[in-house]
């Protein structure tokens, strides 16, 4: 660790702002992985000091001999009947800072002939819900067990994994997550898994990611809305939100994940007939008897429900009904934030509603207090939405009836997470802390397009030009890390588009002219960090504004590099309605990367040397030979200085 010692001392003791201490982290790792094989049997003869490859843990990655291959799961796919018990999905805890999953993807078909997708674990777990802790690392060997597809399109360098996209290819992105761009990670427009193929994702939290509901899905390009309705999704908790929301400790929790799928027989949406099919669970309610599932909750015990709404294109609006008497609902989280956490205080703030709007890929944590023994009817429901003259039919569908036990929910070995840890730890530096009184250093406006007849769909920034979204594309908006951004995004089309952002959360600073169609804001997202937001429908009057909304974009963390922003709608996603932002490294930290790029250059070089039997002779700076082993810059020296070892002949 010596060696890790030493450069991390050098880059923190460059000149400039403080560099965050999760991108030196990420930085190391992924340094230390690019030499790993060429320097490793340098460091084992030279010993503890050149132990530079150890730093992050890389030798002990999943990946470090190639991803595993897994065979595929019997069984896989299953779903349960309708109107059964909605039971929490199997769950898996990280260990020690690490989480190892192996994971087949399969598919199957239904007895109507819908095609299921599905993430299982070789023990027979079905999109298991991945419980990790801020700082830990989720690992995942994944092997592509779905039928071989032909080739749809070429995927330009620097490829991930295979570089032709296939009917089948598939990839992975943790929704939600502050997880960097990068391949192995939350990487997915260069990602790429084909059939028969296997891969390895090593995944880093940073050390202050919000506690809460995150979730995973593919997101290959043009095949998103397939996955999604064939339900390959699960959940990710990322623990400790009862040390920022202290009312939440110890309380019994439902992990709830909304799906849609296709209506059986396939007729026209419209009146009472949805568009798609909602499962919760996999729990089906099918048109047209939509038998609800079945909520159990403890008599006089307060629950936490963690809703993801992981459907493909269905927008939710959740009500609890007690007697037809809509209840106070007591959200503490959002998208994985809890409420008003990020004032600087750490503390989180409950947030009252009676209804819940879930835009597709939104998440709500909140808590329910059970019914009394007077109430005769208790049930969940999804209000209808107004999607639009172009949008879908999203009528009003009770999901679930709630029933009243005098015990709480069984546990078993692949269902132990049923409660939130009773004990409250101390809080830790909030990721997004004082974004609302931060200073915006630029300001955008983006908005939402169709060409409806052709089903091309478009996200543009204003004054360019709509564009498909193509992999191939080069970024439509490049930034700095470092940046506070405040975008306004309208939408100019006749149906509500859901806009989400990788890697980042924005906080909601106003939702404007949504009332010309009849649509009201969301009271309860209002000076809230999401990472996905609804802009309702334009009504097509001309001298009507366009509804939009403004948040404020952080790029303050450590994240850099290329990643996506779209709608939500799973098909309007695969339709083109999507772009890629760049996110360029800070100056002090390019400086950074380019002083450790030279550290580690010399460091391989007196390896490679000393295995080799050569001596370094001297250090040569801008023109000077430097005795000695060590170059240390003075304070007179400029930051750009460029060292290299001279050898000797």
């Amino acid at each position: 660790m010596a060696g890790q010692g030493l450069a991390v001392s050098a880059v923190k003791a460059i000149p400039g702002p403080p560099l965050h201490p999760d991108l030196l982290e990420r930085f190391f790792v992924r340094k230390s992985e690019a030499i790993f094989t060429r320097i490793l049997l340098a460091v084992i003869l030279v010993g503890g000091a050149y132990a530079l490859t150890s730093c992050g843990g890389s030798s002990s990655s999943n990946s470090a001999n190639g991803p595993v291959t897994v065979p595929p799961v019997a069984d896989a796919c299953s779903r349960p009947a309708a109107g059964s018990v909605v039971q929490n999905p199997p769950a898996l805890f990280s260990h020690d800072g690490v989480l190892s999953v192996n994971f087949s993807y399969q598919t199957t078909t239904d007895t109507n002939g819908r095609k299921l997708f599905c993430f299982m674990t070789p023990g027979g777990l079905e999109n298991p819900t991945l419980h990790v802790h801020p700082g830990d690392r989720l690992q995942i060997n994944i092997t592509n067990n779905t039928p071989p597809s032909p080739v749809v399109m070429q995927i330009n360098p620097p490829n991930c994994g295979q570089s032709e996209l296939t009917g089948s290819s598939i990839n992975m992105h943790f929704h939600g997550t502050n997880t960097p761009p990068t391949c192995g990670q939350d990487q997915v427009i260069h990602t790429l898994i084909n059939s028969g193929r296997s891969f390895a994702y090593d995944v880093h939290f940073p050390k202050d990611e919000p506690p809460g509901l995150y979730w995973y899905h593919t997101h290959a390009h043009m095949l998103t809305e397939a996955a999604l309705q064939g339900g390959a999704s699960g959940a990710i908790v990322v623990e400790g939100i009862q040390n920022i929301q202290p009312a939440v400790a110890g309380l019994s929790q439902q992990v709830l994940l909304i799906r849609d799928q296709n209506v059986a027989g396939n007729p026209t949406p419209g009146g009472a007939i949805p568009s798609w099919d909602l499962t919760v669970n996999n729990v089906p309610i099918a048109y047209p008897a939509e038998v609800p599932a079945v909520i159990q909750m403890q008599a006089g015990k307060s629950q936490l429900w963690r809703v993801s709404n992981s459907s493909s294109d269905s927008i939710l609006d959740l009500q609890l009904l007690y007697d037809g008497v809509p209840q106070n609902l007591q959200i503490v989280a959002l998208d994985g934030v809890p409420t008003g956490s990020q004032d600087g205080t750490g503390d989180g703030k409950i947030v009252n509603a009676t209804d819940i709007l879930l835009p597709t890929a939104g998440r709500a944590e909140f808590i329910v207090t059970p019914r009394s023994s007077t109430v005769t009817s208790a049930t969940l429901v999804t209000l209808g939405i107004n999607t639009g003259p172009d949008g879908d039919n999203d009528p009003q569908r009770t999901l679930a009836t709630i029933q009243t036990t005098t015990s709480g929910p069984a546990v078993t070995a692949s269902n132990d997470d049923s409660a939130v840890a009773a004990t409250v730890g101390p809080k830790w530096r909030q990721r997004f802390e004082k974004l609302a009184v931060a200073t915006p250093t630029s300001a955008r406006t983006l908005f939402f397009s169709e060409n409806n007849p052709l089903s091309q769909f478009f996200i543009t920034e204003a004054a360019a030009t709509p564009v498909l979204f193509d992999p191939n594309n080069p970024p439509a908006i490049t930034t700095t890390q470092g940046s506070v951004e405040d975008w306004t995004i309208q939408n100019q089309s006749l149906e509500n588009h859901e806009f989400h952002m990788h890697q980042i959360h924005f906080l909601v600073e106003s939702q404007d002219n949504f009332e010309v169609n009849g649509s009201q804001p969301n009271p309860s997202i209002q000076g809230q960090l999401v990472d996905t937001i609804q802009v309702p429908f334009w009504d097509g009057n001309p001298d009507h504004p366009y509804p939009s909304v403004t948040v404020r974009m952080d790029f303050r963390g450590a994240d850099i590099g290329d990643f996506v922003y779209h709608c939500h709608i799973a098909e309007h996603e695969d339709a083109g309605m999507m772009a890629i932002i760049r996110v360029l490294p800070s100056a002090a930290v390019a400086n950074a990367i380019a002083r450790m790029d030279l550290y580690l250059a010399s460091l391989e070089w007196e390896i490679e040397n000393r295995t080799s039997a050569r001596k370094p002779s001297a250090w040569c700076v801008k023109g000077r030979i430097i005795s000695g082993r060590r170059f240390v810059r003075t304070a007179s020296e400029p930051a750009d200085d460029k060292a290299f070892l001279l050898s000797s002949k």
